[in-house]
């Protein structure tokens, strides 16, 4: 469960901590050990969410679900950092999934007395502390995690164009919009001059996707005539944990996206592509158009 909408925990509101559940606790910190033992319980009832957008509902609940299946209850259990924002409260608690710890933010919204769920992050902009104005540094994020805003900002609005085009022509003609080959092909040729056309294509491509679009990026062979890259690809990570996307494009057509733009990019640089994919981890064989 990843960036489905950045949440913006902003200074002045009133952080408590505390045992969930215990003597002294806030009514926030009530509400916290509440929505912990129905997690523990069973599924978290699809009925009581409150999402920020209807359709997210579904999405919502399914991210609680595999969230309560890996769930380590003594991490949910600890005190989170609990931020009251008018009729909302976010509480941020470090969790671990699958053996990879990160800090999660769920937030909640109060309706009477009764608090409910309403959203889940795995991205908080840490905003919790403002220092005097003016300013001009802003709390950073690491690298990975700026590369992952950036590839779904991109993914987000390529799938609206897509979409867009697709309605008013067809799919052909939207995918079609999408090659870019040879642009591509030509900054590889022209920023890497060292070599020939298609091996600077290959140097280009493995640069470009692992420090411009901070995918995990390995070169296990190049020569005249092939060429052989692996990466795992923040591209088809987004399909899975980006509720919205789901909700805009089917499987298909998002991985023909990627397909296309990948197939019109070597063709102009001179190679037929073999490409497959296993969830996001990707191989790309290259060989010498026209070699096969």
């Amino acid at each position: 469960m990843r960036r489905v909408a950045l949440i913006l925990v902003i200074a002045g509101c009133a952080s408590t901590s505390g045992a969930p559940g215990g003597s002294t606790s806030s009514p926030e910190q009530q509400a916290w050990a509440e929505f912990v033992r129905v997690m523990q319980s069973g599924p978290y009832p699809t009925q009581d969410i409150r999402p920020y957008y209807e359709n997210l509902r579904e999405p919502m609940a399914g991210f609680l679900e595999v969230m309560r299946a890996k769930a380590d209850w003594r991490e949910w259990h600890t005190a989170p950092r609990v931020f009251r924002v008018e009729d909302q409260a976010h509480f941020i608690i470090p969790l671990t999934f699958d053996g990879q710890s990160a800090r999660y933010s769920f937030s909640f919204i109060k309706e009477g007395e009764h608090w409910h769920f309403q959203h889940l992050e795995a991205i908080t902009l840490p905003f919790d502390q403002l220092g005097a104005l003016p300013l001009s540094d802003f709390p950073d994020l690491a690298e990975s995690a700026k590369a992952y805003i950036r590839e779904e900002i991109e993914v987000s609005q390529d799938v609206r164009f897509f979409n867009t085009l697709a309605a008013l022509r067809d799919t052909t003609a939207a995918l079609d919009w999408f090659k870019d080959g040879h642009g591509y092909a030509l900054a590889a040729r022209a920023w890497i001059p060292f070599v020939p056309r298609p091996q600077a294509f290959i140097l280009y491509a493995c640069w470009e996707q692992a420090n411009l679009r901070g995918n995990k990026v390995v070169l296990e062979r190049l020569d005249p005539d092939t060429a052989l890259v692996r990466m795992s690809v923040i591209y088809f990570q987004l399909y899975e944990n980006a509720a919205h996307l789901k909700q805009q494009i089917s499987p298909e057509h998002y991985r023909q996206l990627y397909e296309t733009r990948w197939q019109n990019r070597a063709m102009a640089a001179g190679w037929d592509l073999d490409l497959s994919c296993a969830a996001h981890d990707c191989t790309f064989r290259f060989t010498k158009a026209g070699r096969r």
